[in-house]
């Protein structure tokens, strides 16, 4: 039996990273066999696309197709094998970035970012998206007056950030995979929220 897709989606401070952790902690605790990943990121080669992506200053287009081709190659040697292998797969972040990044972010329009993902991502799209729906000028690290000096997406300015919010939301009212989550300030009970929606969909036990 072929393994499921879980990607986890959300605005910038949101606490993905520690809802990620949460899960893997209990996929572990429960013996669920899962395989952990990135984007961008996630093989060698993506690994240092993505180091390019973040540090580097370029063009909209030359982003967008820079986290198709580092999709490309995640899909064909972490992604599909693991799948393959009857694993699950948990990604942080995937194609709904790209979409709410550059397609909102960036100004491409939704559906020049999708065509130039259509290649890369062949049909390899998630079983469910864990959506952490947090407006991110109000996000836990904006609260705490935390910044992230190396990250050039960190670094953008507010209307960026609300853009980004705005192509997530849009994605979350057209995709029937969507799994949307208002994160609480008591990290446990978000994470209590998160399992029960990927157990109500049969992705997890």
């Amino acid at each position: 039996m072929r393994g499921k897709f879980i990607v986890l989606e959300g605005c910038e401070g949101v606490g993905k990273s520690t809802q990620l952790r949460f899960l893997k902690e209990y996929l572990e605790r429960t013996g669920q066999d899962a395989v952990y990943t990135r984007e961008p990121g996630g093989t060698p080669l993506a690994e240092k696309i993505r180091e390019i992506i973040l540090t580097s200053e370029m063009d909209a287009e030359t982003e967008a197709l820079l986290f198709a081709a580092a999709r490309c190659d995640h899909i064909q040697h972490k992604i599909l094998p693991a799948m393959d292998e009857g694993k699950l797969v948990v990604c942080d972040r995937y194609l709904d970035s790209s979409l709410a990044y550059q397609g909102f972010g960036r100004d491409l329009g939704y559906d020049k970012v999708l065509e130039i993902n259509d290649y890369a991502v062949k049909h390899c799209l998630p079983d469910g998206v864990v959506f952490i729906d947090m407006n991110p000028l109000d996000s836990w690290r904006r609260r705490k007056g935390h910044v992230v000096e190396n990250d050039r997406m960190e670094r953008e300015k507010d209307e960026f950030h609300l853009r980004v919010y705005e192509g997530l939301k849009h994605a979350e009212k057209n995709r029937s995979n969507f799994l949307s989550i208002v994160p609480e300030v008591e990290k446990d009970a978000t994470h209590r929220k998160i399992v029960d929606a990927l157990r109500s969909r049969g992705l997890i036990r």
